[in-house]
């Protein structure tokens, strides 16, 4: 990253937005030197403007951090959910551990159950690979005779699942909540397959 453009999303992480005025004054640039960063952050999705109407004057362009541009900040999410998971095991014991997983996993599939309900199967394991699409992962399907198959070639928590394999039963139960069948994952990116693949059969979940 350019030390100036750097300085410039430092300041918008630290302040929550700014306007050109103020990241002039704070970088001592000129305006036209701001703006030309700001357009290279932006083109590159790091931060947005918005409009804000003053007491006076026209409306002033407010820059602040996207989520992309928020996400080069570090966060600490995969270490408290790898804590969080081994302190539930050693709570509940691993049968507990996995009690809890399909629980969250019945409450992540729910806000997407109406655009599934009254669907045939193929319909579902369809709407169910777009979702799956939605939540930032890369996927496909397939059927196979009579059963369908889910390719998802990426993890939604890929530094949480190496420590903590139990992870993917919130996954599985995820899929088999969205098709209504039986799911079960027959490859997995964690043993070196190309994906995490799930079969999906005619049969509803247990």
């Amino acid at each position: 990253m350019q030390p100036t453009r750097q300085e410039i999303l430092d300041h918008l992480r630290r302040e929550g937005q700014g306007t050109v005025k103020e990241l002039g004054e704070f970088l001592k640039l000129t305006s036209t030197g701001i703006r030309q960063h700001l357009t290279v952050l932006e083109r590159d999705g790091l931060v947005e403007a918005r409009e804000e109407r003053g007491r006076v004057g026209r409306p002033a362009l407010v820059y602040r951090l996207t989520e992309r541009g928020d996400a080069l900040y570090p966060k600490s999410y995969d270490a408290l959910a790898n804590h969080l998971l081994e302190e539930a095991r050693a709570v509940m014991g691993s049968q507990g551990l996995q009690t809890l997983l399909r629980r969250a996993a019945i409450r992540f599939a729910a806000p997407y159950l109406e655009r599934l309900k009254g669907r045939a199967l193929e319909e579902r394991v369809r709407e169910a690979n777009l979702i799956i699409g939605e939540r930032g992962c890369l996927a496909e399907f397939a059927q196979d005779g009579s059963d369908w198959l889910i390719y998802q070639y990426s993890c939604p928590f890929p530094n949480v699942a190496k420590r903590n394999s139990a992870v993917c039963i919130l996954e599985v139960e995820f899929v088999r909540q969205l098709v209504g069948a039986d799911a079960r994952l027959v490859s997995s990116l964690l043993r070196g397959d190309r994906s995490c693949t799930y079969r999906v059969r005619k049969t509803a979940p247990a």
